[in-house]
């Protein structure tokens, strides 16, 4: 029996039916992961921080490289380097937990450092930014790479039984704006090397009024995220552990790290140099104040003090 042939006046949807009915089933397989997605955002705004920052930082910092390299492209592949460059560094010290999560307090010291091209002067810098390399920088809006330092975690007193998690670092990028004149908002975005092997996602919002022309107060909210792998680096108790420690054992997941403020009081000292009095609150949450090393021997409110200066060089590639 010859098959009828197909009348042009009226096209096969049979396609189109299937397409739609795997979308339907797609989309049916992701609804849940959606609606989690819908619940968990909202709990991201803690203190007014939006997650959009974060949810736009691949994006907004791959477009900035991307125009950057294409407005530098008539120069040669080392074309961008040339011009005016700022390094700025510096140092800090304060009195915080002697570990994350502790209940006792030390004195502890830490570099600043930030590097980048010069353009627009900064409106607004903070003791809490890590170590930067700004690849785009206009004044409204910076983006680039990050970097942060970690000490290491010796095995004593309230630690002893836990093993020690050894010095390293954390490496990703960051992406800053500026919402209103006073307000800038900024994102880091970090992957372990040595230390832990994790992700640990940072971010800020703070406000800054200039009470004089050489004096500034800012302030604002923090929060912090944390995947699992650094959760079981500095917060997880295995069997052997549990048993050499007495702590309880926990094997924690990944999600919310931190939430809290913090403020500070910065004097312009020269047009280079910077001088600041800062204090910073941080309640741990999620995986972190359910360990058994926060609920057993440590503290799941968290304070620390102290004193930073900065210094700025200006120079040509």
């Amino acid at each position: 029996m010859r098959r009828a042939a197909p009348d042009p006046a009226r096209p096969d949807t049979r396609l189109a039916d299937a397409t739609v009915t795997d979308v339907k089933s797609n989309f049916t397989e992701l609804a849940p992961w959606l609606e989690r997605c819908r619940v968990f955002v909202p709990a991201c705004f803690a203190y007014g921080v939006s997650m959009r920052i974060v949810r736009a930082i691949p994006l907004l910092l791959t477009a900035s490289l991307l125009g950057a390299s294409a407005a530098e492209a008539g120069d040669g592949p080392f074309g961008w380097l040339s011009g005016d460059w700022y390094l700025t560094v510096g140092a800090t010290g304060m009195v915080a937990p002697n570990f994350e999560g502790g209940k006792k307090y030390m004195l502890s010291a830490q570099p600043i450092i930030s590097l980048g091209k010069a353009g627009p002067q900064a409106r607004f810098t903070s003791r809490n930014d890590n170590i930067s390399l700004a690849l785009v920088d206009d004044g409204g809006v910076r983006a680039g790479l990050t970097g942060k330092f970690l000490f290491s975690r010796s095995s004593d007193d309230e630690l002893e039984g836990l093993d020690p998690v050894r010095w390293g670092g954390e490496v990703g990028g960051f992406f800053e704006f500026y919402p209103t004149d006073w307000m800038r908002a900024r994102a880091e975005l970090r992957h372990g090397i040595r230390a832990h092997n994790g992700f640990v996602a940072d971010i800020a919002a703070d406000a800054f009024y200039d009470v004089t022309p050489t004096v500034r107060i800012s302030g604002g909210p923090r929060v912090s995220f944390a995947s699992a792998n650094y959760f079981d680096a500095y917060y997880g108790v295995n069997a052997q552990e549990a048993v050499a420690s007495g702590l309880s054992q926990y094997n924690p997941g990944g999600g919310l790290k931190s939430v809290g403020l913090g403020g500070a009081v910065t004097w312009k000292v020269t047009d280079p140099m910077t001088a600041s009095l800062f204090g910073e609150y941080s309640r741990l949450e999620g995986p972190a104040a359910d360990s058994s090393l926060v609920r057993e021997r440590g503290d799941r409110n968290q304070f620390m003090v102290g004193v930073s200066t900065t210094y700025r060089f200006d120079f040509k590639m």
